[in-house]
C-alpha cells in the first residue's frame, strides 16, 4: 500500500483540549494512520495554558499517539505568543519552527482545522507543495468569537464584530477588516464544513468559497445492533442524560425547570463549566437535578446506556454536534432543540425528537418515558444512522475522496496515484 503524509496543523489536540474540534482531528488522524499513512499533528499548548484555569497536562513536546505522531509547540510566554497571535493574524513566536516543520516533513496533504490562535490566517501559506485543506470545526471563519453568540446573550442575525468582541472582553481582530482571511483562503484546494447547515450558515454570514460538507464520525461499531445496557445503571431512578459544557450557549437553562413538572425522572448533568454555579442555583430544592461533574470518558458510556434519552438543548449555532451521534452509538435516543445542525442529523436519523418550546420538550421526554416500543424504535434507528452515517468506516473514505478530487484539480499525481492503489487494495 502506497503511503501519503498528512500534516494536521491545530491550535487544540488532546489532552490540551476543550471541546470537540480536538477530538475530532484526533479521530481523523487515528483512522488515517489505520488505513496505512503518516499523519502529524502540530498543535499549541501556549493557547490552552492561557485559557485553562488548572495546570496543563505533563506530556512530552513529542510523543506517539496510537501511531500517531503528535508535535507540541511552547513558548516561554504562552500569554504573550497567544495574544501575538489573535492580535496580528499569524505565528509569531512559533511561526519559524511551524515553517521548518512543513518544510522538513515534505508533507503530501496539510490540512488546517482550528488555527485561530497557532497562527491565524497567516498560517494558512504554510502549505507548500500539498494538497491544502481547511476543516471548519467551529464558524470562525465568519466571527471572531467561533460561534455566533452575539455579545454573549443571543444568537447573531448580524454582524457587530468589534462590539461583540468587546462584550466578550477579547481584544478585537483589526486584521479581520483588511481582507487577509479571504485573500490566505483561496490560496486553500478545499474548505470543509461539518455540516449542511454550518456550510449554510458560512454562507449566509458571507464567506463566499464553496464548501465540501464531510461530518463528524466515531470509532466503528463493535456490533451489527445497538447494544444493550451493561451491568447496573448507575442511578437509581430513571433518568435523561446531558452531557457537555456548563455554558449559557448549551440551553440547560431552559431545561432544569422542566423537571419541576417531571416527577417520574431525573436529570444527570455531567460536566462542568463558568455557567455551572447559576445552573446549581436554578437546581436548588430540586431533588430530580444531579450534577455529576467531570465524567471520565471510560464512564460515559454507561450513563449513556442507561438513559431515557440525551438532552441536547443548545441555544447557539453548533457546526456539528458530535454527542448525537455518541448516544446513537450507545443505543439512545436523543431530545435535541430544532435549531442549528440537530434537525439534520435527528431527521437523517430518526433517532431522537426534536423541539423548540417547553411544552414540545415535555411532550417529547414523554413519549421516549411513557412508551418502551416507540423508544426501542428510535434507539435501533438512531444506531444504525450511526453505523451506516458517522463511523470511521464510512467517513474517512469521504476524506480521502474529498483529498483525491482535491489532488486531481491540481495534477498531483503522487497523490492519486497513492490513494487509487489504497482503493484497488
Amino acid at each position: 500500500m502506497s503511503a501519503l503524509r498528512f500534516l494536521m496543523l491545530t491550535t487544540f489536540y488532546p489532552p490540551h483540549n476543550f471541546g470537540g474540534d480536538g477530538i475530532g482531528v484526533q479521530r481523523l488522524s487515528r483512522g488515517l494512520v489505520r488505513r496505512g499513512h503518516h499523519v502529524t499533528v502540530v498543535h499549541d499548548t501556549d493557547a490552552y495554558t492561557v485559557l485553562h484555569p488548572g495546570a496543563p497536562p505533563e506530556v512530552p513536546d513529542h510523543d506517539d499517539d496510537e501511531g500517531v505522531e503528535v508535535v507540541r509547540l511552547r513558548s516561554r510566554a504562552p500569554a504573550l505568543s497567544t495574544l501575538l497571535t489573535q492580535q496580528l493574524g499569524r505565528p509569531v513566536v512559533n511561526g519559524g519552527r511551524i515553517r521548518d516543520l512543513v518544510d522538513r516533513g515534505r508533507y503530501d496533504v496539510v490540512n488546517f482545522h482550528n488555527v485561530s490562535l497557532i497562527g491565524g490566517p497567516g498560517l494558512l501559506r504554510c502549505g507548500g507543495d500539498a494538497v491544502t485543506l481547511y476543516m471548519a470545526h467551529e464558524h470562525w471563519l465568519v466571527c471572531p468569537t467561533h460561534v455566533l453568540w452575539r455579545h454573549g446573550r443571543e444568537l447573531c442575525t448580524g454582524r457587530e464584530c468589534i462590539r461583540c468582541s468587546i462584550s466578550y472582553r477579547r481584544p478585537p481582530q483589526l486584521w479581520r477588516q483588511t481582507g487577509v482571511l479571504e485573500r490566505e483562503i483561496a490560496r486553500l484546494d478545499a474548505v470543509i464544513a461539518m455540516s449542511q447547515f454550518s456550510r449554510a450558515k458560512h454562507r449566509e454570514f458571507g464567506f463566499a468559497r464553496d464548501m465540501e460538507v464531510l461530518p463528524y464520525f466515531l470509532p466503528d461499531p463493535e456490533t451489527p445492533t445497538a447494544p444493550r445496557a451493561q451491568g447496573p445503571s448507575p442511578h437509581p431512578r430513571p433518568y435523561f442524560f446531558f452531557v457537555g459544557r456548563l455554558e449559557r450557549i448549551k440551553g440547560l437553562d431552559d431545561v432544569i425547570p422542566v423537571f419541576r413538572d417531571f416527577p417520574g425522572a431525573d436529570l444527570l448533568i455531567a460536566g462542568d463549566g463558568t455557567h455551572g454555579e447559576h445552573l446549581r442555583g436554578l437546581a436548588a430544592g430540586m431533588p430530580n437535578v444531579t450534577f455529576l461533574g467531570r465524567v471520565a470518558p471510560d464512564d460515559l458510556r454507561q450513563y449513556y446506556q442507561h438513559a431515557v434519552a440525551l438532552l441536547v438543548p443548545s441555544e447557539c449555532f453548533e457546526t456539528f454536534g458530535i454527542v448525537l451521534i455518541e448516544s446513537f452509538r450507545q443505543g439512545t435516543p436523543v431530545i435535541a432543540r430544532r435549531l442549528g445542525p440537530f434537525p439534520e442529523i435527528v431527521e437523517a436519523s430518526g433517532g431522537g425528537e426534536l423541539f423548540s418550546t417547553r411544552d414540545e420538550l415535555l411532550a417529547a421526554m414523554h413519549r421516549l418515558f411513557d412508551d418502551p416500543a416507540h423508544r426501542a424504535q428510535r434507539s435501533a434507528a438512531g444506531y444504525a444512522a450511526y453505523v451506516h452515517r458517522w463511523s470511521e468506516r464510512v467517513v474517512v473514505p469521504q476524506y480521502l475522496d474529498i483529498v483525491r478530487r482535491a489532488a486531481a484539480r491540481r495534477g498531483l499525481s503522487r497523490v492519486i496515484d497513492a490513494l487509487a492503489t489504497q482503493e484497488v487494495a
